[in-house]
């Protein structure tokens, strides 16, 4: 038999989606899925872009399009990130097929076997498979309440040979750990970067998905705090703040390194969808992203405050948990001793699931914590599967 390549063995199945069998079933409460309520989606909406898009402009979008997007998306969303203050100017902007897809490219125009990525503990599942299948090694720093620990940070980034060629971090509502940086952590992390020989990656999928209008500037992306002391990548994508199945993501880079990742994604899928992005510029340009996103900040704070609600009422003693201020996830700690994955067998057979920590730990040894996704469950169910889970906790501590 003909061996499969070593990058196809560094691969592992996403637990998330092995669970996606069972939430499937409609007597499931699932909190797993880090997507948007069905409900939710814009489309009606949508349905009167495409009714009113011209007939050449819907030819277009059926048509093969330049690897680096539709030009007018492009302009438009070149447009979006200059509010957020990202630095335009001496940067290239391409449209990708999601945003994990941009992950993949800048780690395939950059790592060779045993090259080492310093990521966050714990750490998005995504960025951590893109990184194993292309034999990277994973050196993670553990976050607290405020961003990644600055002394381990420290560390990591000196450690070597061999020293590390990426890194990798999510500061905003970070999945799974719900969290948003600081502004002294973003500008701490800033100040360890001058004179390494390191990119750093930014993947920012939920800025816009703040609770509270105070929070904006908090959200502010680091690669537009200042001066880039390395090169930063910034990646982007419209799954949670228009729908997932458009299957648009964005990266942001200075020329050299999109020459490079615009050369690799031709060779994977030749351009992204024109149809969607056809689609999603005229949602941009319109205002409507701008109404739809206002709307459904309101519908995730209320998800949070509902989910925080039960975890008050019905978690026992010991258990703890973040407060999130945006974005879909609650991270909750279980008592010395427990192991999340016990808790998830109880719940499977009571028809409640949620996603373990080890998932999420690029070691996979710690399993402690689990990730709860409000941002899917209807309002009605979360307060029972939060019950469910809390009585199986008690179940395994008695």
């Amino acid at each position: 038999m003909v061996e499969f390549s070593s990058n196809f063995r560094n691969m592992r199945s996403s637990a998330i989606r092995e669970l996606m069998g069972v939430a499937s079933r409609p007597e499931t409460i699932s909190f797993a899925g880090g997507m948007p309520n069905n409900g939710l989606f814009p489309v009606e909406e949508i349905d009167r872009i495409i009714a009113r898009l011209p007939r050449e402009v819907k030819q277009v979008g059926f048509q093969y399009g330049p690897t680096h997007g539709y030009p007018p998306l492009c302009s438009a969303l070149k447009d979006f990130l200059a509010r957020k203050g990202l630095p335009i100017e001496n940067h290239e902007l391409m449209m990708t097929t999601g945003s994990l897809q941009a992950l993949h490219l800048i780690d395939r125009v950059y790592l060779d076997p045993g090259d080492v990525v310093v990521t966050e503990n714990p750490c998005f599942i995504g960025g951590i498979a893109a990184i194993r299948a292309h034999q990277g090694i994973l050196r993670s720093v553990p976050l607290d309440e405020e961003g990644i620990d600055i002394a381990g940070l420290q560390e990591a980034l000196d450690q070597g040979p061999p020293r590390p060629k990426l890194l990798y971090l999510t500061p905003n509502f970070h999945n799974p750990a719900g969290i948003v940086y600081s502004r002294e952590r973003r500008q701490a992390v800033l100040s360890l970067l001058p004179g390494r020989d390191i990119v750093m990656v930014e993947d920012d999928a939920y800025s816009e998905l703040y609770f509270e209008e105070q929070d904006r500037e908090l959200v502010t992306p680091i690669k537009a705090l200042g001066p880039n002391p390395v090169p930063i990548c910034y990646t982007g994508s419209f799954s949670k703040i228009l729908g997932p199945g458009f299957r648009l993501g964005w990266l942001l880079a200075p020329t050299d390194i999109m020459k490079a990742c615009e050369l690799a994604k031709q060779s994977i899928d030749a351009c992204t969808p024109t149809f969607s992005q056809v689609i999603a510029h005229e949602f941009l340009v319109s205002g409507q992203l701008d109404r739809y996103v206002a709307f459904v900040r309101g519908e995730y704070a209320r998800r949070s405050r509902i989910m925080r609600e039960a975890l008050r009422e019905y978690m026992p003693e010991g258990v703890r948990w973040n407060r999130p201020r945006g974005g879909f996830y609650i991270w909750v700690q279980l008592p010395r001793g427990l192991d999340s994955a016990e808790v998830l067998q109880k719940t499977i057979a009571a028809g409640v699931i949620f996603v373990v920590g080890k998932t999420f730990d690029p070691e996979a040894r710690l399993n402690d914590r689990f990730r709860l996704a409000f941002s899917h469950t209807p309002e009605e169910k979360i307060a029972d599967g939060i019950r469910v889970i809390a009585g199986a906790i008690r179940d395994c501590l008695s």
